[in-house]
């Protein structure tokens, strides 16, 4: 930022420090716009379906993940300092598929273990706010109907015990599987990307 942007414009450079926290709108005293901005792990992440992010193979950055799952806050944050708020993006549901979980196994994978690191962390600081994050697991399309199931049950299970382990609130996490009723990749069932687990808020904030 220049130094006459910051000696004229003082409030404007404070809204777009806090980079409007994934795009509140505001009106009031000043009100600008800043489009939220991720690091470059998060640049070969791609966008699933409209409100989804598939992280892929990156470990996205805390900053993201809290913005993506509680857009809600930063209406909160900015109404703190007397702006009004005007509404916020939609909260992200994030798929995991990093490192596939392996054929019929529950066990999380290293990498898929650093993302979920990320997701802790945010949820350590959202103790006691009472909204509640889903954790749904999935399966491939090999195995029976109601063994893959108990198997999607059993992943989702996982990430949830792996994160209340690393201090999240277990009373915000609900774990469910669905499994293998809703593959990525549908042209291929029984491809290593199905096996996989998605992380959302479960029910969608609203203004």
């Amino acid at each position: 930022m220049s130094r006459t942007f910051l000696n004229t414009r003082p409030q404007v450079a404070w809204l777009a420090a806090l980079g409007l926290a994934a795009g509140a709108l505001l009106s009031g005293p000043t009100a600008a716009q800043s489009p939220a901005t991720d690091t470059t792990a998060e640049a070969t992440a791609t966008t699933a379906p409209e409100g989804q992010v598939d992280v892929g193979s990156t470990v996205p950055s805390v900053a993201s993940v809290k913005e993506g799952l509680f857009p809600d806050d930063a209406c909160k944050e900015l109404e703190a300092q007397g702006f009004k708020c005007m509404g916020f993006k939609p909260a992200i549901k994030y798929s995991l598929p990093a490192s596939s979980f392996s054929l019929g196994s529950a066990v999380l994978p290293p990498l898929l273990r650093q993302q979920l690191d990320v997701f802790a962390e945010v949820l350590r600081g959202k103790k006691g706010n009472g909204r509640q994050v889903k954790i749904i697991g999935h399966a491939d399309a090999s195995g029976s109907q109601a063994g893959n199931l108990a198997l999607s049950q059993r992943r989702a299970e996982s990430v949830r015990k792996y994160l209340v382990s690393k201090g999240a609130d277990p009373a915000m996490l609900m774990a469910t599987g669905v499994g293998s009723a809703q593959p990525k990749n549908k042209a291929n069932p029984f491809a290593g990307e199905n096996r996989r687990v998605e992380i959302g808020r479960a029910q969608p904030p609203s203004k």
